[in-house]
């Protein structure tokens, strides 16, 4: 017999479930005994009177009849203005302050918001025959109070008539452990006119009641043991994201730690990337992630981060049209460097500047493999990467690329390739270095329909001036 009940427990509770009406529970033989009737009223998506059990509970009566409200209003509505007014209707509902009205004339407040984070079936009961749930008006932006701080979830929560700081703090799932030394709860409380504000300050045991508005703050100092680290990618041993301090922890320490370079690794072309740019890049990039933050995986959000920035450090400029591309460029760079300019060559010296640079949390340091070559391109025969020669001049390099095509300017430049200088080797001595660039420019061919139209133009410019002349010379007489 023990074991038959929970058994037919189980099955009436499934009958009831997949019942639609209360027809379909009247033609269920098993259940018919222990049909009952509940009235849901107030500010509920669905209001009358829905066919229950003895077994269900508050909670699961409601969760039932709004989905089965719920499916049967989308039906096979298709037009996605009318879901979207649907949803809005169904999805606002107060699930505290409802009261649950017996037949014999006595009231129990149910608090389904408590009960899901507590458990604690006092705040939903079972249901009787002739019960009546009211739900209250919801209007989260008056009828309210906030709490954070110190606590696992802070947030906004509908206030109920009753309520004191230790609601709060269970609504709040309790305080955050991460937490030390708590100093007690702070309540701002502003006048009906919004214009006063009062400070009450009591500790966190006290059961003070809340009012409407109210604003908590639980008090304690912010705890700065946070998931601090930075990612090297490239030539080390072991490769990879490195726990770090909030603000002592060197890069020294970090490669060290990262287990030192590799033979293959380029110090002199290794960079250091720091704030929401190097997110960018590194996903963009490598397809890594700091700590799961998508707030800078958007080109689009990015575009209007670097737009930002070119407006605000412009719009007091009295710079000219010519000026501005150019100072735009650069303002890119100093975004997306972060203004860290590190020589890398040195950072394995511990005395050493660049070694006690002090990384931050979510620094981006990249060491390149080391390319021993030297790319040369525009117009020459075969674009491309050519061999490193110690002290080769530049020309070496535009030969062993084929030579100058039919159509190349002579006004070569050397690019270096850790600073990106421009030199033009004909005016200076360059020192061709791995990883440098050679560009061979265009000479620029016009077609006689260009010249004409230039000669043409300095004819008309020379015609007026003569006219200007001209017309001076008989004013003077």
């Amino acid at each position: 017999m023990k074991r038959i009940f929970p058994l037919l427990t189980l099955i009436l509770i499934v009958n009831v479930l997949h019942a639609q009406t209360k027809e379909d529970l009247k033609n269920n033989p098993i259940v018919t005994s222990n049909i009952i009737s509940v009235t849901v009223g107030g500010d509920f998506a669905i209001t009358g009177s829905f066919p229950s059990t003895i077994s269900e509970r508050v909670d699961e009566f409601i969760t039932r009849i709004y989905n089965q409200a719920y499916s049967k209003a989308l039906g096979n509505i298709r037009d996605p203005g009318l879901i979207a007014k649907i949803n809005e209707q169904f999805k606002k509902y107060p699930i505290r302050g409802i009261k649950l009205k017996r037949v014999s004339g006595k009231i129990l407040n149910i608090d389904l918001l408590k009960f899901r984070l507590t458990g604690d079936f006092k705040y939903n009961p079972y249901l009787k025959n002739d019960d009546v749930l009211i739900f209250p008006p919801f209007d989260k932006y008056k009828n309210f109070f906030t709490i954070y701080g110190a606590v696992n979830k802070p947030g906004k929560f509908y206030f109920v008539e009753g309520d004191k700081l230790s609601d709060a703090i269970v609504l709040a799932q309790g305080i955050n452990k991460a937490y030390e030394n708590i100093q007690g709860a702070e309540i701002s409380r502003l006048n009906y006119n919004g214009n006063k504000i009062k400070l009450i300050k009591t500790s966190i045991d006290s059961n003070i009641p809340l009012q409407r508005g109210d604003q908590i703050r639980i008090l304690a100092v912010e705890p700065k043991r946070e998931d601090y680290r930075a990612i090297v990618i490239g030539e080390v041993e072991m490769p990879g994201y490195i726990s770090i301090t909030k603000d002592s922890t060197n890069l020294y320490e970090v490669l060290k730690r990262a287990g030192g370079i590799k033979p293959t690794g380029s110090l002199r072309r290794a960079r250091l990337l720091s704030g929401n740019i190097a997110s960018f890049i590194l996903f963009n990039k490598y397809g890594l992630k700091f700590k799961n933050d998508d707030k800078w995986m958007s080109k689009e959000i990015n575009n209007r981060y670097l737009k930002l920035e070119d407006l605000l450090m412009s719009r007091m400029s009295n710079l000219t049209e010519q000026d501005t591309s150019y100072f735009l460029a650069e303002n890119q760079i100093r975004l997306l460097l972060d203004g860290n300019n590190i020589d890398f060559t040195t950072v394995m010296d511990k005395g050493s500047k660049a070694a006690n640079f002090l990384v931050k949390d979510g620094d981006v340091i990249i060491i390149p493999q080391k390319d021993n070559t030297v790319y040369v391109f525009g117009q020459v025969a075969e674009t491309g990467k050519i061999a490193f020669k110690d002290s080769a001049d530049y020309m070496y390099y535009i030969n062993k690329a084929g030579g100058f095509s039919e159509y190349s300017d002579d006004n070569v430049f050397v690019i270096k390739g850790q600073t990106r200088e421009w030199i033009s080797p004909i005016d200076k001595a360059v020192k061709i270095e791995p990883g440098d660039f050679i560009w061979v420019p265009k000479n620029a061919h016009r077609s006689f329909s260009y010249y004409l139209t230039q000669t043409t133009l300095y004819f008309s410019i020379i015609g007026s001036l003569a006219t200007i002349l001209l017309l001076l010379n008989q004013f003077g007489r």
